[in-house]
């Protein structure tokens, strides 16, 4: 919270009281146990209708924060834009946080092996796979990069690098040409200037804007002509179980509702948008996901979108006795 306060205003913590409410956002759900209210999830919120106007806001969608994995598609926007030439399916996990299944790894391994790339070329911190169910079959074996949920991304990132022949080695350096190229694209999608520059849990540069910037940009992507565009949303649609993996709510929502686009991101955002247009943006102060789909259903319910039952229900000695429900 500190690194966020000081993005936000720049004074010690100690002046930032009033700024660190303001973070802190709004009550988003609330998790019931026999009707009593026993856990609050707070964060921010911003839905778009098609036209843009603003559908629904809670707390402070124009504060600064780190969008992470969220802004895949963005990042694959500028390589495309950069010339990166790969097929639909090599384009879906370039997009993904993908869960580190076989079917994941393989990929990425054929997108390397397949242009002469040397594994050893990946950047990206090494990891067990995300997914539940593969980080079990895992088991002790040590983290690699191809199971890091990155691997796409920085596979896509060097095969850029080789096509317009950039250095490899340091591709991860905040001026590296592809960085810069990323960073534009952010700004143009956005309409804002980064506000700060860190580094991702993958090793990869990471910038700072705001949900306001994020649900925009998304928007922009889903509903733009321009090719590029269009090449990401056909394939994060055509393979959703690339973005994330079997089982997951990302992978779940997308082969459920016709057209939509969803991604999220680690430390408790979630970023969704229908062919339309309309967006949801939210970004859970508590790093969770876990109320993220009652608070879609809730929203596309208003919107009259149909999309399966993914309430999140409570249980105590295996009966339910409760449920996570949207404050908004």
């Amino acid at each position: 919270m500190d690194m966020i306060c000081k993005l936000i205003c720049g004074p010690p913590l100690k002046e930032q009281v009033k700024i660190n409410n303001q973070f802190q956002g709004e009550v988003l759900a609330t998790v019931t146990r026999a009707g009593v209210a026993e856990s609050l999830h707070l964060g921010h919120l911003i839905a778009l209708n098609a036209d843009g106007s603003t559908f629904i806001t809670k707390g402070s969608p124009q504060l600064y924060f780190f969008p992470r994995s969220a802004i895949k598609a963005i990042q694959a926007a500028a390589m495309l834009k950069a010339g990166l030439k790969l097929s639909k399916d090599e384009l879906a996990i370039t997009c993904a946080s993908h869960s580190g299944s076989d079917q994941h790894i393989n990929l990425v391994t054929k997108m390397l092996a397949s242009r002469d790339i040397p594994l050893s070329a990946l950047k990206n911190a090494p990891d067990k796979p995300l997914g539940e169910k593969e980080k079990s079959a895992w088991a002790d074996k040590a983290p690699h990069q191809l199971a890091q949920n990155c691997s796409g991304k920085h596979a896509g990132m060097l095969i850029t690098c080789q096509q317009n022949n950039w250095p490899m080695e340091n591709y991860l350096s905040i001026d590296h040409p592809l960085q810069i190229a990323i960073k534009n694209e952010i700004e143009l999608l956005t309409g804002e200037s980064v506000a700060n520059t860190t580094v991702d849990g993958c090793g990869a540069p990471l910038f700072a804007i705001s949900l306001t910037g994020l649900a925009k940009a998304i928007a922009k992507i889903i509903t733009s002509t321009d090719l590029v565009y269009k090449e990401i949303i056909s394939a994060t649609t055509t393979y959703p179980e690339l973005v994330a993996g079997e089982g997951r709510l990302t992978t779940r929502m997308m082969q459920s509702v016709p057209g939509l686009f969803m991604k999220e991101g680690a430390e408790g955002v979630m970023v969704c948008a229908l062919p339309d247009g309309r967006v949801v943006a939210m970004k859970i102060i508590d790093g969770s996901w876990r109320p993220c789909a009652p608070i879609i259903m809730e929203i596309f319910k208003r919107w009259r979108v149909d999309m399966p039952d993914e309430s999140v229900k409570i249980y105590g000695g295996g009966s339910v006795v409760g449920q996570i429900i949207a404050n908004i």
